[in-house]
């Protein structure tokens, strides 16, 4: 189900948000019996404390929400998400307290504190509906949450039923809502269309490797978003051991994202071409499994030493890199849960990213703050170009040492890519619940990427 704001009422409960240093103003506008009721409640303006107040008949009248201080809010985002969960059924509507960027990121909360993943089991359901505040833009809000809500769908989606022919299918599903063309490359046609480390990767598995190209538009800037989606990753000849595979249904986490930030362009009508790539494996082992020290040749025509087969990421988009050139976009972006080195850095909640431009960088990390969707920006440090060049060919797929991973592979990455070019090395996995954040699959960047697109692309 969609998710989406309540219909408006006359008899939305109304919902004042109080901080830390405005609860004595709040209270003064409450009757004398509200105003007993919350001191033998012991409200306090707590970040996350509710206060429901009665009418004379006992119904519940209105709801005084805790906002805390700036220094505890910054501890945390989406407040509002675990209102939601929390309050009696009905429908409320945000009365005071909040404005702005604040505001936006409430309703947002609210929206994705209705998302629950429940293919398997019996549906969780928000049963406290939200009337949309009058000041902010509800429509973009609303198809910025389902498509945050399409890429946690995608992730926690297990590797049974999400290999490369589901994550096709969902591909076509978003081709068709938004009246997008689609064109789909699979098994051998990848050797005969050039894209070699595509096939190699992805050919040990029963479930055919593929390329899915989306195209979207016919005026503006090209964007091209390319997302991995290796759809299970058991690390190949170089199995991982089990503590690593647990999450590896996941490691499309870059796929379901760009399908998810694509939705919101497309739903949104930006003025912009958009090209979608996605190239879909499954990194498994058999007889014909690749082997590391192989040397592969790439679809731009680089080889490639294998040192690591569980370092497939990279190569599969290496060759989607190198088609994304090929018509001249104004703007690559590439998302990947991509090494482990990114979480060791920046851990599970922030996305690190790369690029050249600084005025990029700057766009994006000032959106990111805006929207409540933390990034990083990561050095494509060149004195580390020589980690990533074995002598035997031109490119090593996992260079030894251990240091610099996460540079070191998006450095890899970037020299498939003449284009103006920017990398996310996200983790795609909230591992333990927040609010509007359930354990499981969730997007990141996206929103960031989204708000910083008008000043990148000069909309």
């Amino acid at each position: 189900m969609p998710l989406a704001f309540a219909e408006p009422t006359d008899a939305a409960i109304p919902l004042h948000v109080v901080a830390g240093d405005a609860v004595d103003a709040a209270l003064a506008r409450l009757t004398a019996e509200g105003r007993a009721w919350a001191k033998a409640q012991g409200f306090s303006g707590a970040l996350g404390q509710i206060l429901t107040v009665p009418d004379a008949q006992g119904d519940l009248a209105q709801v005084l929400v805790g906002f805390g201080t700036p220094d505890k809010r910054a501890r945390n985002r989406f407040h509002m998400g675990a209102v939601a969960r929390k309050l009696p059924e009905g429908t409320y509507e945000i009365a005071s307290g909040l404005k702005g960027d604040d505001l936006e990121e409430a309703a947002l909360a609210w929206l994705l504190a209705g998302y629950s993943y429940d293919r398997y089991v019996k549906p969780s359901d928000l049963i406290a509906g939200l009337a949309a505040p009058e000041q902010v833009d509800a429509a973009r809000i609303a198809i910025i949450a389902n498509g945050e809500a399409l890429t946690r769908e995608l992730i926690n989606t297990p590797a049974s039923d999400m290999g490369p022919d589901e994550l096709e299918e969902a591909a076509r599903t978003l081709a068709v809502t938004h009246d997008a063309g689609v064109n789909v490359t699979t098994g051998d046609d990848l050797i005969t269309s050039n894209f070699p480390m595509i096939h190699t990767v992805g050919r040990a598995s029963t479930r055919a490797p593929r390329l899915i190209d989306i195209r979207w538009g016919h005026t503006g800037p090209q964007l091209t978003l390319v997302g991995k989606g290796v759809c299970f990753d058991t690390g190949g000849l170089n199995i991982k051991p089990g503590s690593s595979m647990g999450l590896m249904k996941k490691d499309m986490g870059g796929a379901a994202t760009v399908l998810g930030l694509a939705h919101m362009i497309m739903a949104l009508e930006l003025p912009v071409r958009l090209r979608v790539l996605i190239p879909a494996v499954e990194n498994s082992i058999d007889g014909n499994a690749f082997r590391p020290q192989d040397i592969l040749t790439s679809r731009k025509g680089l080889t490639v030493e294998i040192n690591n087969t569980d370092a497939e990421g990279r190569l599969v988009l290496a060759d989607a890199l190198t088609l994304s050139d090929e018509d001249d976009p104004a703007l690559v972006i590439s998302m990947a849960t991509l090494t482990g080195a990114a979480r060791v850095a920046v851990g599970p909640d922030i996305a690190p990213f790369y690029t050249d431009d600084d005025g990029h960088a700057d766009a994006v990390a000032k959106a990111a703050r805006k929207v409540a969707d933390p990034v990083w920006r990561m050095p494509f440090h060149e004195p580390y170009e020589a980690m990533i060049e074995p002598g035997i060919a031109d490119l090593d797929n996992a260079p030894k040492g251990g240091f610099a991973g996460s540079i070191t592979a998006a450095l890899f990455l970037r020299r498939f890519v003449e284009s103006p070019y920017m990398h996310f090395d996200i983790y795609g996995w909230q591992p333990s619940s927040a609010p509007s954040r359930p354990r499981g699959g969730v997007g990141m960047g996206a929103r960031a990427i989204l708000e910083a697109l008008p000043e990148m692309l000069k909309l």
